[in-house]
């Protein structure tokens, strides 16, 4: 029985904590049973959503929106999955715009004529980097887990992994804020917070194997 991951980077930042942070965790997953892919938001045009209730009742296969942009292929990436992860950075105490922008398309699954409730009961795992320690890991992990909520998805969750809410890691030493011109990967210094991402991967598959039950 094989599990398709997928992985969510809404990092503006090409190569940058978030990318590497999302791929170190997909590395970790060695097992000949899992497929994985990561979406990188850096690359690809999402608008935001208008509220245009297009999606209602209009939706048709491989048109889930009015809106005429990369969206639909992340559609039908995360209908596919089985676990999918939202990684972003935080900006402003908060998930990254672009992250936010592809939340709020996810109303496809919601209210969709067609594809509603398609992402119901999926795993759902967030990951997030934050320069500081109270930069606002919770709050961004909060928003994903929310957007997990709202689509009937299940969160994953481990204790020991730094934060019950996700996956954390600090992009500065410590998280203090200090600022080296020449560390450009700042999360490759936090062993802890590189290995909550393995910790909720595998606390993820775990749920994965007992929905496919």
């Amino acid at each position: 029985m094989a599990y398709r991951i997928l992985g969510i980077s809404g990092s503006p930042v090409k190569k940058g904590n978030v990318e590497t942070f999302i791929g170190r965790a997909m590395k970790g997953l060695t097992r000949k049973d899992i497929e994985h892919e990561i979406v990188h938001l850096s690359g690809l045009k999402i608008r935001e959503c208008i509220h245009c209730n297009f999606c209602l009742t209009k939706q048709t296969a491989g048109k889930y929106c009015s809106l005429k942009d990369d969206a639909q292929a992340v559609f039908e990436k995360a209908e596919a999955a089985d676990i999918i992860v939202l990684a972003s950075p935080v900006y402003f105490m908060r998930t990254s715009a672009r992250m936010a922008a592809l939340i709020d398309r996810f109303r496809v699954f919601v209210f969709g004529n067609l594809a509603a409730g398609r992402l119901k009961n999926k795993i759902g795992v967030s990951m997030a980097v934050s320069w500081l320690r109270q930069g606002g890991l919770e709050t961004t992990h909060l928003t994903h887990i929310l957007a997990f909520l709202t689509l009937e998805m299940i969160p994953a969750s481990v204790h020991k992994g730094v934060s019950p809410l996700g996956a954390s890691v600090y992009a500065s030493p410590q998280g203090a804020g200090d600022f080296d011109p020449r560390v450009t990967l700042g999360i490759e210094d936090d062993e802890p917070g590189l290995q909550s991402a393995q910790l909720i991967m595998k606390r993820a598959l775990e749920l994965a194997k007992l929905i496919k039950k």
